[in-house]
């Protein structure tokens, strides 16, 4: 099998937001016939049996095609269609269920039929759907019931009838008009944009052609053998660019589906959702905009795929989102931010410093902080032979010797929000701090174990060292931090990482399938798994600090465990390698001393009380449809987010109105994560000296 590209990055199968819009779609007045049947094309056919070929030899998992395997299929189709189980009715589930293992033969053959036939029929369900929000949104709700509306739907029972569905939409969009009216908007104005809701993600789904439907359902079929091998379609992957080049247009973001809303996972560094500071994970995007004039589209309840067509578009280009922000919770209220299209490149993507001062049982510690966006390396201009190509390791040994020509105490690495990059880069980085030694296995689906070493002697950089890391750190990331612990090198401080070991490859479909003139896309596939020198491996557990850091985030919720099926941690044999340290005897005393310190600590405080209601509004199930009510529960939270700005504010001596930092001082001292990993650096280094 042809190998092209290596994909080492934690990125969702949505990949980044850098192309085309859909808005011609939703304004395009000529008539669409709602009646017409989709059916497959002979091509998708042909592909359709590459693919699962492809999955069934090459992919880690090494699973063939079985009733097991359709079963699971069958369900993520469905869910893929209708997570929150607001379209099918019981009796159309029950009918397609005489397919539930047939899928494996259907893919065989490349027979098509039945998937097109599940998506004729949701389409025609969506159309019923619309036609009951028109009728009922012509009257104003009661407010005034003690009514209440549960969003989570994806494991509910589906309705039996009609009307029993209809009851199901009443209360939805009863709940989706009183958080219109709440952010200012009377009855007619909340209908009227309840109307284009759903008008307009039912034109565009009229819109779908065959590729778009084929699209769905072979992402079920990759989907059931992990998360993160995908189908690319010709038009996605048009516009499917790998983030180790560094060149992406657009905003800088990846995106998931929670229920009806699009949710930010991960903001790409230097890009300009980063550089805007507007932007940030887990905000909820509901609606979307073109250029300064352009009309809001709202995408609530929008597939993922339609809601990024509408945000990619050419650099310089201006978007307008709106969004719910996840600190403001269930109480949030649209904020209209925009954000102007552009490249994330090397300059912007490189490792930044600063140094820092950390006073600790009254001595005080001068100490260097590298921030690492990612793993990366100017590839082009290594294979031209330029001597002076960018890459993480030559800019952080450049870093390094400006801290020993500062003499500082001691290293930061951050970590946070590193999603992985270049494999090599993560060798070669970890060889600047350990003696020759190996740092990585990877595990191929033949069972085939390489070793990935430094073969550097030397160590560039040998004195006191901690790796800052949070939940958003993966891949490459969890590499490093792994091989520093596991060499007992330093300390890696912070929340539990992501857990992504995998290694996906990036196939061109078409030189599997002879056919001239005609795009069919890019399959991407897990192909291996990562390992730490020890043996464990990092998926799935990810790599745990040696101090934790309070989290807002389970591993239930966010990580590679919250997927269903992500490959399995497991352990492999130990390799040979010589331990810089350990710090074993040493981690007690550390976490003794941070949580002693983080106890008389307001700002430490804050920050529990910040992911303590974060919590709480991500665990909330059920909301009251009574009006006054909600809005107390919201005046309610709004005080409480109120005083605690104004008392953090307060303690830090910041002016509240203030909107961004004006110096990289500024930065760090506001930055509790960064300040505590300091302290504990420097009880380390007085614990090591005494």
């Amino acid at each position: 099998m042809k190998k092209l590209i290596l994909l080492l990055s934690f990125v969702f199968f949505t990949g980044f937001i850098n192309a085309q819009n859909v808005e011609e779609v939703i304004n395009k007045d000529h008539s669409i016939d709602s009646n017409k049947v989709i059916l497959p094309e002979e091509t998708n056919e042909r592909v359709a049996q590459v693919i699962t070929r492809i999955l069934s030899r090459y992919h880690f998992r090494k699973e063939p095609l079985s009733d097991t395997l359709s079963s699971l299929i069958f369900d993520q189709y469905i869910k893929n269609l209708d997570n929150s189980r607001l379209y099918f009715l019981k009796k159309d589930i029950n009918q397609f269920e005489k397919y539930r293992y047939e899928f494996d033969n259907y893919l065989e053959t490349g027979d098509l039929n039945v998937p097109f036939e599940i998506f004729n029929l949701y389409k025609k369900r969506l159309g019923e759907r619309v036609k009951y929000v028109e009728k009922i949104l012509e009257h104003e709700f009661d407010f005034t019931k003690d009514e209440y509306f549960r969003p989570d739907r994806d494991s509910a029972d589906w309705a039996e009838t009609e009307e029993e569905l209809n009851e199901l939409w009443r209360l939805r969009l009863k709940n989706d008009a009183l958080n219109l009216m709440l952010s200012g908007k009377d009855w007619k104005g909340a209908v009227d944009v309840l109307l284009k809701r759903y008008r307009n993600y039912h034109k565009i789904i009229l819109q779908y052609e065959s590729e778009d439907v084929f699209s769905v359902f072979m992402n079920s079929v990759t989907q059931v053998y992990d998360p993160h091998s995908d189908y690319l379609s010709p038009s996605a992957s048009d516009n499917f660019d790998i983030s180790m080049k560094l060149s992406l247009e657009g905003i800088g973001a990846t995106l998931r589906q929670d229920y009806d809303y699009t949710v930010v996972v991960s903001i790409v560094p230097g890009g300009p959702a980063d550089k805007s500071g507007l932007l940030h994970a887990d905000d909820k995007i509901i609606g979307v905009a073109q250029g300064e004039d352009g009309e809001m589209v709202d995408v609530v309840g929008w597939r993922l795929d339609d809601v990024i067509k509408l945000i990619r578009g050419k650099k310089g280009t201006l978007v307008r989102l709106l969004i719910l922000k996840a600190e403001d919770g269930v109480n949030a209220q649209p904020t209209e931010i925009k954000i102007i299209r552009d490249e994330v490149k090397l300059e912007e993507q490189a490792a930044k410093s600063e140094i820092i001062n950390i006073e600790e049982e009254g001595l005080n510690f001068k100490l260097g902080v590298i921030k690492l966006p990612s793993f990366y390396s100017d590839f082009e201009a290594q294979q031209k032979g330029l001597k002076d190509y960018r890459s993480t390791t030559r800019d952080v040994k450049k870093i390094l010797d400006e801290f020993k020509k500062e003499k500082v105490d001691g290293v930061i690495l951050d970590l946070r929000n590193n999603g992985g990059g270049s494999l090599q880069e993560a060798i070669n980085l970890t060889g600047l701090f350990i003696k020759a030694g190996p740092v990585v296995q990877v595990k191929n689906i033949m069972n085939i174990i390489e070793v990935n070493s430094d073969r550097d002697s030397n160590i560039y950089y040998d004195g006191p060292l901690a790796v800052l890391v949070n939940r958003f750190s993966a891949s490459a990331s969890e590499i490093l931090s792994g091989a520093i612990q596991d060499y007992g090198r330093g300390l890696v401080i912070g929340e539990n990482t992501f857990g992504k070991g995998t290694v996906q490859n990036l196939l061109d479909l078409n030189s599997q399938i002879p056919i001239k003139d005609k795009k069919l896309g890019k399959l991407k596939l897990t192909i291996a798994k990562f390992y730490r020198v020890t043996g464990n491996s990092t998926q799935n557990k990810g790599v745990e600090p040696d101090v934790a850091f309070p989290s807002p985030y389970e591993s239930k919720e966010f990580g590679e465990s919250a997927y269903d099926r992500a490959l399995p941690y497991d352990t492999i044999n130990p390799v040979q390698y010589e331990p810089y340290d350990n710090l074993t005897s040493l981690i007690p005393l550390l976490e003794q001393k941070h949580e002693r310190r983080a106890q008389k600590d307001p700002e430490y405080h804050f920050l529990l009380e910040e992911i303590k209601e974060f919590k709480k509004n991500r665990q909330k199930k059920l909301f009251t449809l009574n009006l006054e009510k909600r809005k107390a529960e919201k005046e309610k939270a709004d005080a409480e987010k109120k005083r605690r700005e104004e008392e953090k504010a307060k303690l830090l001596g910041i002016d509240i109105k203030e909107k961004k930092e004006t110096s990289a001082e500024d930065s760090w001292i506001k930055d509790y994560e960064l300040k505590e990993t300091g302290r504990i650096l420097a009880d380390f280094i007085l614990a090591k000296v005494g």
